[in-house]
């Protein structure tokens, strides 16, 4: 069983010895690439959750699948728990090391196999960053499209099933992957799907894998869609009376039709913080970000019909522009939002959840969110991908505090079970982890989540892959 305390620690199983046989066969195997000092193993034992640090035994640099494979058949011989490990940026206390085990980082695992513009891929190892391969993809007038804000590695991101800003337009990583290299527990190599767009053949094991979080099996490689750089693109910034009228706003653009490529929200306590940390001077008031792709005509046309919109639900301060500089000073600020919250309180931590509803109940599940956030006396922040339905909420917390975390925690499960009564999901984006699992029987129902534990019974039966995650 696993349990959070009021301080953040969490308890997920008894620890599991790492077996002298396993640890003289990595460091006979990696030498310098086998690290079990404490300051390593503490810097692989955290994320950005607010969670305590758990750290592993051992970490690993792997270099290569084969090397991912002898790890992970090594482990699986003598019942030792194996971690993936990518940028460390995930929200949910995916990579903490419960049980002890193995860390296995793939962030070594860094090239970029091959780009293919005409054919819009690209085939990755796991530990290429999504900036590093926009950066390779600048010339070719193709980009990848899903941002989750963070720097997260590909890998990563195919675990968690990540999406971001681009979602509503590119959809997420569930969209833009085609096939898979992996690594099961008993040390298999097996490659999922193919560089075809669709496929009738067999199981689809690539998105059996894809948010599978590491339970499963570890991925090394992904084939990655490509989606061509539009002629011309512009950021909005509208300003509204109340964060009602701007979820509006967000609702009818997509009701509208008009095709967006981001929509985000930001609430007034969003706006302020952004501006201290990115020294903007944006109104303080509920604010939406937009951004537009196609032609120059047609960027300008949906512009204008974004204002109309706006301006019938009381937007005020409507600007936009193509020019290069300020999109990228707009969204990186944007991107930075949860280090600017951070800030609003020196020493504390964040705790951060999303939910995800259906468009038509966006406004409403953000409506009772804010009123239940104004009468908890929690510090918090609301954002989010308000195109697609995904919003974000960021509590400041005094790491001291036992009332505040017990505040935090009864929040998020009422948020939780807000969103899942009204046809949503216990988590849009961030993961299950450690947090989320007891909500997944509310959200899929008992005989759907027997059939996951199954599924990982099968695939995972000395239970090595990031044990405690997910289920208990």
């Amino acid at each position: 069983m696993s349990s959070t305390s009021a301080a953040g620690a969490v308890v997920a199983g008894l620890r599991r010895p790492l077996a002298p046989a396993v640890a003289a066969g990595l460091s006979e195997r990696f030498a310098e690439r086998y690290v079990t000092s404490a300051a390593v193993r503490e810097h692989h034992g955290r994320d950005e959750s607010a969670f305590d640090v758990t750290p592993p035994d051992a970490v690993v640099y792997a270099l290569t699948t084969d090397e991912v494979a002898f790890v992970l058949a090594l482990a699986n011989r003598h019942g030792v728990p194996v971690i993936a490990y990518g940028a460390g940026s995930s929200l949910e206390g995916h990579l903490l090391a419960v049980q002890g085990g193995i860390c296995l980082d793939l962030s070594r695992m860094n090239n970029i196999l091959e780009v293919d513009a005409a054919e819009g891929i690209a085939v990755v190892e796991a530990g290429v960053t999504r900036k590093q391969l926009n950066e390779r993809l600048r010339q070719e007038g193709v980009f990848f499209s899903v941002d989750p804000g963070a720097d997260a590695t590909i890998g990563g991101m195919v675990a968690t099933r990540a999406s971001g800003t681009n979602a509503v337009r590119y959809g997420t990583m569930r969209d833009n992957v085609l096939s898979l290299t992996a690594v099961t527990a008993s040390g298999e190599i097996i490659r999922t799907g193919t560089r075809a767009r669709k496929s009738s053949a067999g199981y689809d094991l690539t998105h059996l894998l894809i948010g599978s979080e590491g339970t499963l099996a570890i991925v090394t490689e992904a084939v990655v869609k490509l989606r061509p750089v539009p002629e011309a693109s512009s950021v909005a910034v509208a300003h509204f009376p109340d964060v009602d009228a701007a979820v509006r706003t967000a609702s009818e653009i997509i009701q509208f039709g008009l095709p967006i490529a981001r929509c985000e929200l930001l609430d007034e306590m969003t706006v302020m913080a952004v501006n201290r940390h990115s020294k903007l001077s944006l109104l303080e008031r509920p604010m939406l970000l937009m951004e537009f792709h196609g032609s120059e005509t047609s960027v300008a046309e949906q512009a204008t019909a974004a204002e109309e919109i706006a301006k019938q639900n009381g937007g005020e301060d409507f600007r936009w522009t193509q020019l290069p500089e300020e999109r990228t000073k707009l969204w990186s600020a944007r991107h930075n939002a949860y280090f600017a919250t951070m800030q609003l309180r020196p020493g504390c931590r964040v705790f951060s959840t999303d939910a995800c509803v259906p468009i038509s109940k966006l406004a409403q599940c953000i409506a009772e969110t804010r009123a239940d956030l104004s009468g908890s006396g929690l510090t918090a922040t609301v954002l989010g991908h308000v195109g697609d339905g995904n919003f974000h909420v960021s509590l400041v917390i005094d790491p001291t505090s036992q009332c505040e975390w017990a505040l935090a925690e009864t929040f998020n499960e009422r948020l939780v079970h807000r969103a899942i009564a009204m046809g949503g999901t216990c988590t849009g984006e961030h993961g299950v982890g450690l947090h989320k699992k007891r909500f997944l029987e509310a959200e899929h129902g008992k005989p759907a989540v027997d059939v996951m534990r199954a599924l990982k019974r099968t695939l995972d039966p000395n239970n090595i892959l990031n044990p405690g995650k997910i289920f208990d």
